[in-house]
């Protein structure tokens, strides 16, 4: 359960912001989007590979 503490006579738009930040770093919706549709473990290799070797990539680029 996610705790936003409020401060007295703080606005309610910034502790909705704090919120949805908390929110975003816990990953629940990215986990709920991935969980929607099958992705083959060997896919999911694939992708975590072409990911790898494109930053790898831009890393090489940078120097």
């Amino acid at each position: 359960m996610i705790i936003v503490p409020i401060k007295e006579g703080e606005n309610i738009e910034r502790a909705l912001k704090k919120f949805k930040r908390k929110f975003e770093k816990t990953g629940s919706m990215r986990e709920l989007r991935s969980r929607q549709a099958f992705v083959k473990p060997s896919i999911e290799r694939r992708e975590e590979v072409k990911k790898a070797i494109y930053i790898q990539k831009l890393q090489q680029k940078e120097e």
